[in-house]
């Protein structure tokens, strides 16, 4: 048996909503390729957006969700994931509290406080039901099983308190991810781990090294399109597209429904207040805007600007 460990973000780049980092840990056997899953899964899996009625997409979380098709198509493959691991969508306090144990329920950002929000919002649960079972099938035959999942939900208040100590917004990603693997890495097991490069950071070994305990760190190599350590029995990879990656691309979906639905509670608590209100998505250019329209508000309800506006 040998474990594949997949690392990605969402929400990286804007200044409202959450920062969501998701790693998914499978175990396949030990003389199977990584590189062969998407074969192996092909009957019930498609890359491409050219997907029949028994299969899911599944790719980077931006080929799978598109603004302008709505959560469905995104929701749809990551209900199905979900569900053929064992885990339900019920609503978004139960999902995110499941994925991110540490989350807790005062954040200082009352659409996370009070948060209401039900889940799915756009799938059918007789299609995913049936799916979630044609992929556990699947899995079963071909020797493939997601063993954990699991989410670092960092609200803006917690991004604001680490850029303030680190002063680096790539080195905060960094860290995170690395804390993240920190709780999933069994360091004793055949382990390949996959990561997407964080900025124009080529250089990983000492950030690595935080985690590893003394352990000795092998460089194999480190450039723009890759970087690779050995420690002990696993190799981590930080490259460039990396959600070619299977383990990869579930972990950017996993981490974009995080990400869309947060911003889904968001905009219905400041949509209740002022109806007229056109709904962000958080990214810099129309966060600007949103933050204008609210700003009163938030003074109003006690609220400092970093307990809701990323200031990077």
């Amino acid at each position: 048996m040998q474990t594949l460990i997949g690392i990605d973000e969402a929400g990286f780049g804007p200044n409202l909503g959450p920062l969501i980092i998701s790693a998914t840990v499978w175990e396949i056997d030990a003389n199977y390729q990584p590189d062969d899953l998407w074969d192996s899964l092909a009957s019930v899996i498609s890359q491409t957006r050219k997907v029949t009625a028994d299969q899911i997409h599944v790719a980077d979380s931006k080929e799978v969700h598109q603004s302008s098709k709505g959560i469905g198509p995104l929701e749809r493959s990551v209900r199905v994931l979900l569900e053929a691991s064992g885990h339900s969508l019920a609503d978004w306090n139960s999902l995110s509290r499941h994925l991110d144990p540490h989350w807790g329920t005062e954040t200082g950002e009352p659409w996370f406080d009070e948060a209401k929000l039900k889940l799915p919002i756009d799938t059918c649960e007789i299609i995913s039901q049936q799916l979630a079972k044609s992929v556990q099938d699947c899995w079963g035959a071909t020797g493939i099983k997601l063993r954990t999942i699991r989410s670092r939900i960092v609200p803006a208040r917690e991004f604001n308190q680490y850029i303030d100590e680190w002063d680096s917004k790539s080195l905060l990603l960094s860290r995170l991810s690395l804390q993240l693997l920190d709780g999933l890495w069994n360091r004793s097991e055949p382990t390949l781990i996959v990561c997407d490069k964080h900025g124009a950071r080529n250089r990983y070994d000492d950030l690595i090294d935080e985690i590893c305990d003394g352990d000795f760190i092998f460089r194999m190599e480190e450039g723009k399109a890759i970087s690779r350590y050995k420690v002990g029995e696993s190799e981590l990879r930080f490259q460039m597209k990396a959600e070619s990656h299977f383990p990869v691309a579930v972990s950017s979906m996993i981490a974009k429904y995080l990400r869309e639905t947060s911003m889904e509670l968001f905009n219905q608590y400041w949509t209740s207040r002022f109806p007229e209100l056109k709904p962000t998505k958080g990214y810099p250019q129309d966060a600007k805007r949103f933050r204008q329209e609210i700003e009163s508000e938030c003074q109003s309800l006690g609220l400092s600007e970093a307990d809701w506006w990323r200031c990077r």
